[in-house]
Formats: structure tokens, sequence, C-alpha cells
């Protein structure tokens, strides 16, 4: 007679893995994902391989001339070299982080972007944002909102946006000095309205 010990059933990886584990494993995916790709942005043109990036990370894309917003990876519009362009970028929840800027600075037409809940937004990224040639010029309106790793400093790293119009600033814990850096911002861009919804 054969005597041995009953295996457990499988376990999800989930369960496998505790949760300093599981972080990390999340942000290197989400490290590989913002990884920029030169060759494709040559090769497709840098709407179309933004479009990707962003859409990789959750984010969403419109292109001028149409009001719906583009969510689907898989359901990129094709098209000649060079057809859609990005107006508008709405980073929701999104992975986006500093390591994939670079595709940002093919975009000509960026006219508005929303950084809500975005969890690698930090001020190094907004200062990146600043200054991107092409987003000095066409960037008019941005709104960021719970992104609690920015701070007063990369609040205040926006004013080389010269063409924007709006900010809307909301629930950012890392902005201590408000005043000070509302102050700062409205010096140096007279024509911007700054709403701040801070505590």
């Amino acid at each position: 007679m054969l005597v041995g010990r009953a295996v457990p059933p499988a376990r999800s990886l989930g369960k496998v893995l505790d949760a300093g584990a599981s972080r990390h494993f999340w942000g290197w995916l989400n490290a590989v994902f913002n990884k920029v790709d030169y060759e494709r942005i040559q090769a497709v043109g840098p709407d179309r391989a933004a479009s990707e990036w962003l859409l990789r990370c959750g984010a969403l894309v419109r292109y001028q001339g149409s009001e719906k917003w583009q969510q689907d990876y898989n359901g990129l519009p094709t098209g000649p070299l060079g057809k859609y362009k990005i107006e508008a970028i709405n980073a929701t929840e999104s992975c986006i982080m500093y390591r994939g800027f670079d595709y940002l600075d093919g975009l000509e037409h960026v006219s508005e972007i929303k950084l809500q809940k975005c969890i690698y937004i930090q001020d190094e990224c907004l200062k990146r944002l600043s200054e991107t040639k092409n987003l000095q010029k066409s960037l008019l309106q941005l709104k960021i909102i719970s992104c609690g790793n920015v701070t007063d400093k990369g609040i205040i790293a926006l004013h080389k946006l010269t063409n924007l119009e709006y900010l809307y600033l909301s629930d950012l814990p890392g902005i201590k000095q408000k005043e000070t850096t509302a102050h700062i911002l409205q010096q140096a861009l007279p024509n911007l309205e700054l709403e701040l919804d801070l505590e």
C-alpha cells in the first residue's frame, strides 16, 4: 500500500504573491508599457505611436475632428501616415510615467490634457511636460486631479506652457503653499485662468 501526503490544490498567482511582490510586478509591467520605442515612432509617426503608448497604459485619446474618445487599443484607426492627430488626452487612472514622456515630443495638436488619479505622475513629469516644445505651443487646457505625488514644485514648473489658458488643480495633498504657488504661476502666465479646489 502506497501512502503519501495529499497535495493542496494549486493556488492562483495572486494568492501566492504577497502584496509587496505583486506591487513590484505591476510596477515592472507598467515600466515596460512606458518604454519608448523610437523605431516605432519613425515607422508609424508620432501620433500613432503616442496613441499606442497612451492606450496601452489605460489612457484615452481624442483625434482632431472627432468627438469620440478612443479607448480600445485594437480599435485604433488605420489610414495614411499622419492622418489622425491627437487633440486631447485623458489619462485618468492610467499608468503613464516619466519614462514614456518622449512619446509626447512629436505631438503638435494636443490642446487638452487631463491627469487624474495617476499614481506615477510626479513633479518631474510636469516639468518634462512644460519643457516639451510642441506642447508649449499647443496646450490650452490642463487638469491635474488626485495625483498624490505632485507638489508645489511641479505646479510651478508649468510656467513654461506659455499658451496655457486654463489650469484646474484639485485634491493634490502635496501642494502645501497654494497661495504662493498660484501667485507665482499667475505672474508667469498672466492670461491663465487658474481654478483651485485644494485643501
